[in-house]
């Protein structure tokens, strides 16, 4: 055999040998990557609680590479937390008032309409006009949930959370007075409290502003009576123009608010 085909026979057996030896490193391989596969199966299958452990471990570490890749943290349960609803998927009546006040008050619809589908489910239940409801929130803060008078009337319905701040106790505290939903319904119970003691609308609404025995509460029923007519027509399908600006919150406290509300309402 000459010097060439011994090289040459040299190489292929190199070669053989080498693929010989990849193929059963490989295969090796492969059966360890099996086993702790089948391992770790049964592992997580009778201890669940590591399993968990490592569910909460890779979802952290998925959200930390997202929170890099976007430069802030995601949070999926955010939408949970939003005051909203599609005003297209209200009924008819329902829509037409919140597009309407949108319109007026410059508030996105989707916020307002999630407020008048809360109003109108709470009108139902306690019998009460939720256009009614809804005209007060307008006057009182202009859909501002973080509306804050230099009185201390707070939130939409701006109720003084320091004389009514017991009713928040069932909302987790006083600082629900700015979660709208909550002020909402505690707005609509203290209404309802000073229409019952008033005995009328116009009465209530002197009484909820801290007007009642006041000789005059600064046009406040009125604007809020005003507002409730338009809402009803709007409510009927009728064309309302929004005419003027949000009404600024209250500024003072007339001269019996103190002595109104907590004496006679808390």
């Amino acid at each position: 055999m000459t010097a060439p085909a011994r090289i040459l026979r040299g190489l292929r057996v190199f070669a053989a040998d080498v693929a010989h030896g990849f193929f059963e490193i490989t295969h090796n391989g492969f059966a360890l990557v099996g086993l702790a596969v089948v391992f770790a199966t049964f592992t997580l299958s009778v201890r669940p609680d590591l399993r968990e452990v490592g569910e909460l471990r890779l979802v952290g570490w998925l959200q930390a590479r997202q929170a890099d890749a976007l430069g802030m943290l995601p949070d999926l349960t955010g939408i949970g937390r939003a005051t909203a609803v599609d005003p297209g998927e209200l009924p008819k009546q329902q829509a037409a008032v919140a597009f309407w006040l949108s319109r007026k008050y410059r508030v996105a619809p989707e916020p307002l309409g999630a407020l008048v589908a809360e109003a109108y489910e709470i009108g139902l239940r306690a019998k009460f006009d939720p256009t009614l409801i809804l005209a007060v929130m307008a006057v009182e803060s202009g859909f501002n949930p973080f509306a804050q008078s230099p009185v201390g009337a707070q939130g939409l319905m701006q109720v003084m959370t320091k004389v009514h701040g017991d009713k928040y106790e069932s909302f987790g505290g006083v600082l629900a007075a700015f979660d709208p939903v909550s002020n909402l319904r505690v707005g609509v119970k203290v209404l309802q409290e000073c229409v019952s003691r008033a005995g009328s609308i116009e009465g209530g609404l002197r009484m909820y502003v801290g007007a009642f025995n006041q000789p005059d509460d600064g046009g406040y029923a009125d604007k809020v009576l005003a507002e409730h007519a338009r809402l009803r027509q709007v409510a009927a399908g009728k064309p309302v123009p929004t005419q003027s600006a949000p009404v600024p919150l209250r500024t003072e406290a007339p001269a019996g608010e103190q002595r109104v509300t907590a004496a006679s309402l808390s």
